[in-house]
């Protein structure tokens, strides 16, 4: 599915080229104080807080014959207007509205294509008098914005939203379907069985495995089709490991790199199983991987092999649970099962578990989904004023997935303390049955660009 378009259209030398770089994250377009460095129409991906869209860079709009070189240059920008989801219009704060700004809003006016208008250069107060002059304009209310220092991306984010949006409704990515591989990697200490269990599901001896600790030094991956309970065929890219041990005990220099090589894996996957030696329970190393995982935005299950000559079960498995609620603050009920990589039980529910809990990593929530569950949220507990500053959150939304990620927009709300951030996390775990994978939660509080006061 193609991405949203985003056309950066203004007179020359208002910031466009500066804008453009900002929003890719490289230096794409040459920047020069001198008008009319750019010419042609430049494209580039870009990201806005998780928003994702395609970005145009134009030629300064010049009122100019269309037969000579700036003529031709407005031609190119006003197809990008017509290609486009939506445009920002630009204009210089410091310099205020000119006539040639005139010009272009009554064309953006007549094409009835949506338009975004900010005032770039507006840090510090020389841009005030520029900001109030663009509000006559007849495109809304401007955006204050700094494309030099990237002041007023919040509001630049909540004015791009109901247009680059991706509908809820509309197919996903092809990595994002549902019938995509998943990427599921085997992590572990040495000698846990990873290599074993991969040869079980498998069905074939590909990895080698012995008595031996350490035997796999790279990341294997293996392309495999599980038969689920159903009776199809559902594709799996199986990620074997090297072990990872304390980092006091890695000294080779070949080992050091197969731990590298590990962490680059557990990059790659979607689904992280962490497999333990059922004979040996659960260590302080097991934690320290488990964290990594989750810290890098993973779904995280946790597997006990060798369950087949474990001694005393029961209590094993309550014991590993406690420790596991106790070790994982972060996330609580983390997928906890049983194997045996020797008889193969339970490793059909394991691969279940795993399709599970990709599909709640993946899971986007509408924003009128999110809002409703909000407002509820914040009657039941309404949040703090620290100092005596009340906190007005505004709205939520979704701005990515896999791991599901929110904005939370509003005043002051950059003050909100972290048990209260806790408090709506675990609320949209239990409202939207993300279960325990990783959700992330950021505040956007937007600067006002008339306050005096900045810094303090």
């Amino acid at each position: 599915m193609p991405l949203p378009t985003v056309a950066i259209i203004g007179r020359p030398n208002v910031g466009k080229s500066t804008l453009f770089n900002r929003l890719v994250g490289k230096r794409l377009a040459l920047v020069d104080d001198q008008p009319g460095v750019t010419r042609d129409r430049r494209e580039g991906e870009a990201n806005l807080l998780g928003l994702e869209f395609r970005v145009m860079d134009t030629a300064g709009y010049e009122d100019e014959d269309a037969a000579t070189l700036p003529g031709r240059m407005r031609a190119q920008t006003e197809a990008a207007v017509r290609e486009a989801d939506v445009s920002l219009f630009l204009i210089d704060a410091r310099a205020g509205v000119t006539p040639l700004d005139e010009e272009i809003a009554r064309w953006l006016r007549s094409t009835d294509r949506p338009v975004v208008l900010m005032a770039n250069k507006a840090e510090g107060r020389a841009g005030e008098s520029g900001i109030l002059e663009a509000m006559a304009l007849g495109l809304g209310d401007p955006i204050p914005f700094s494309a030099e220092h990237g002041e007023g991306v919040v509001d630049l984010f909540e004015a791009l939203l109901p247009h680059v949006e991706r509908d809820e409704e509309e197919a996903p990515e092809d990595d994002e379907s549902p019938d995509a591989p998943l990427k599921l990697a085997i992590v572990g200490r040495p000698n846990a069985g990873k290599s074993t269990l991969v040869n079980r599901l498998l069905g074939e001896e590909r990895m080698i495995t012995g008595p031996e600790a350490g035997i796999t030094r790279d990341s294997i991956s293996v392309d495999w089709e599980w038969e689920d309970f159903e009776g199809g065929m559902r594709k799996v890219r199986l990620i074997d490991t090297a072990g990872l041990r304390k980092k006091a005990r890695v000294e080779e220099k070949l080992e050091k790199l197969s731990v590298m090589d590990t962490l680059r894996a557990i990059d790659f996957a979607e689904v992280v199983v962490l497999l333990l030696d059922a004979t040996r329970g659960l260590e302080v190393q097991d934690l320290k991987i488990a964290d990594r995982v989750l810290q890098e935005g993973r779904a995280l299950i946790i597997v006990m092999n060798k369950w087949d000559v474990a001694e005393e079960a029961s209590s094993l498995f309550n014991g590993v649970k406690k420790a596991l609620d106790e070790g994982l603050a972060q996330v609580k009920g983390v997928p906890l099962l049983t194997v045996s990589a020797v008889t193969g039980k339970g490793l059909d529910t394991m691969m279940k578990v795993a399709f599970e809990t990709r599909d709640a990593w993946s899971r986007r929530v509408s924003t009128g989904q999110l809002n409703r569950w909000f407002e509820r949220a914040l009657e039941a507990n309404p949040p703090p004023a620290p100092g005596g500053k009340r906190i007005k959150p505004r709205y939520v939304t979704q701005n990515k997935s896999r791991p599901p990620s929110f904005v939370l927009f509003g005043t002051r709300v950059d003050l909100l303390p972290v048990s209260y951030q806790r408090y709506l996390i675990n609320g949209l775990r239990k409202e939207f049955d993300f279960g325990a994978v990783p959700v992330r939660l950021s505040l956007r509080a937007p600067r006002n660009p008339f306050d005096r006061d900045k810094g303090k």
